[in-house]
């Protein structure tokens, strides 16, 4: 049972070597980092997490495949893992559907995109030379110089059934976005399938000491994603036991590791006094 955090877009990039710093001195597993359109760029920001530390696992929710060729994707990954051996995890995932549209990367088959994406990806990183002719990806004889010697995870960031039955066929683990409660777990675990050492990684939002402007804001821009009312997106909120709890029931239906968003005034405060509760 792994506990990670996520440094959330809104943060200003200047303060993410001293937020992942403080994490380090802490018992938290994971820096998770973010690439959304106009906010952040993923793999920049793991760099740089894993340059100012020396234990975190620091993990990428996600690359959008729209916006990564694979060999090129592959490179960047395979380089951070050479430089930080065992401390990434790469997420891919289709991307927001607006926001590809929105640069111009939306393609006919998001789902033959992200299966050869992941495919080709872990293929490169192993040290294979690839040779894919598919729908969306196209390699001709492609391989790494350097590949790492300890081949990071590559998971994919996905929601709806047909992407989370692809998660389990070809990536190493999942990653499931905010909102998910304990109770609605399994029925994602079982769509996934997958096999032994597959990893779920479930993000939640945590919100102590009761609702504020900021997880109402949240709250609402979720359930817009997912496709639910607001009341049932789930939030580690309340005093820091309750939250506790909150993780504690996702690492009992089946997340492998829980990676907290911190919601509102001062992340790191709430960190520790979930890890205090915990």
């Amino acid at each position: 049972m792994r506990l990670g955090v996520m440094y959330d877009r809104d943060l200003p990039p200047e303060q993410l070597v001293p937020f992942a710093r403080a994490l380090d001195e802490t018992s938290v597993h994971d820096l998770w980092v973010v690439e959304d359109l106009g906010w952040t760029g993923g793999i920049s920001a793991a760099a740089t997490a894993l340059a100012a530390t020396s234990r975190l696992r620091v993990g990428i929710g996600i690359t959008p495949a729209p916006l990564r060729n694979p060999a090129l994707l592959a490179m960047e990954l395979g380089n951070l893992a050479r430089l930080h051996p065992g401390r990434l995890a790469a997420g891919i995932g289709h991307g927001v559907g607006d926001w590809m549209r929105q640069v111009g990367a939306a393609v006919p088959s998001p789902l033959s995109l992200l299966d050869e994406t992941i495919t080709s990806v872990r293929a490169l990183l192993r040290g294979e030379r690839v040779t894919l002719d598919g729908k969306e990806v196209h390699l001709d004889g492609v391989s790494l110089v350097h590949p790492p010697i300890v081949v990071p995870p590559v998971l994919a960031g996905v929601k709806g059934p047909r992407s989370l039955a692809l998660s389990g066929r070809v990536a190493d683990g999942t990653i499931l976005p905010e909102g998910i409660a304990p109770a609605d777990l399994p029925e994602y675990v079982s769509r996934i399938g997958g096999g032994p050492g597959h990893e779920l990684v479930v993000f939640a939002y945590l919100g102590l000491g009761g609702e504020t402007e900021a997880t109402r804001a949240a709250v609402a821009g979720q359930a817009g994603f997912l496709g639910v009312a607001p009341e049932q997106v789930a939030v580690a909120g309340g005093t820091p036991a309750e939250a506790a709890a909150h993780v504690k029931q996702l690492w009992a239906a089946g997340a492998a590791t829980v990676a907290v968003r911190p919601l509102g005034a001062d992340p790191l405060g709430q960190v520790k006094a979930l890890l205090t509760a915990l």
